[in-house]
């Protein structure tokens, strides 16, 4: 019998206690949390707290969603190895690393140069070469002007505005977490043709403000 090492088993646990209750239960998914190293995209000072069931401290107060998070939001957006896929809010670079691993191209957007210049060093130490990081505002419509297969919000907003909906291909998924505190949920628009979406909100989640997009109104007349 193979003894695992404590880093190995910290990971194994946290696919095993805190992933695959969350029904992430397909193989690829879970076989590539063991390929890309979460902790090789975690602050040295929070390397500890890697395979936490938390959100992860980043520079610039940003945070790292939490494990079980990210590996649900990749199975149910079924990545395809064809996929062209828009990430909004690369943090790290963990994400982008995973989404590249299933996709054929992904285009992280990052507003906070400090961060997009960290998933860069991220992705190219840990050999990531199809990912592309732009320093830019996601929710400015003209940040990422083509069209994609798969677009992943890495973050939270009061809901989806219809500029993404438009950059989605026909078949194309959307993943994100919307609503307001202290309801959320995962959300999943699928563009079913040219005109009409369906929207899946199959799980409970609270997730960090993505930073721009338009908070509602608190005043009611």
């Amino acid at each position: 019998m193979t003894t695992l090492s404590p880093l190995e088993l910290a990971r194994f646990n946290m696919i095993e206690q805190q992933i695959r209750p969350w029904d992430v239960l397909e193989n690829a998914v879970l076989e590539l949390l063991t390929v890309v190293k979460r902790e090789e995209f975690v602050p040295a000072a929070h390397r500890a707290f890697a395979f936490v069931d938390m959100e992860t401290p980043l520079p610039a107060g940003e945070v790292m969603l939490s494990p079980r998070v990210e590996a649900r939001a990749l199975q149910d957006l079924h990545v395809q190895p064809s996929d062209t896929v828009l990430e909004i809010g690369a943090g790290s670079g963990y994400m982008a690393a995973l989404l590249a691993h299933r996709a054929r191209s992904v285009v992280s957007l990052e507003i906070k140069p400090e961060l997009a210049q960290l998933a860069r060093d991220n992705l190219k130490k840990n050999g990531v070469q199809n990912v592309e990081v732009r320093e830019a505002d996601g929710a400015q419509e003209n940040a990422a002007p083509e069209s994609y297969d798969v677009i992943m919000l890495s973050g939270s907003v009061p809901e989806v505005p219809q500029f993404l909906l438009q950059k989605l291909k026909v078949g194309g998924r959307l993943f994100a977490i919307v609503g307001l505190e202290p309801v959320m949920r995962a959300t999943i628009i699928t563009r079913t043709s040219q005109a009409a979406f369906t929207t899946a909100q199959p799980w409970d989640v609270s997730g960090p403000r993505l930073q721009n997009f338009p908070e509602p109104s608190a005043f009611h007349f």
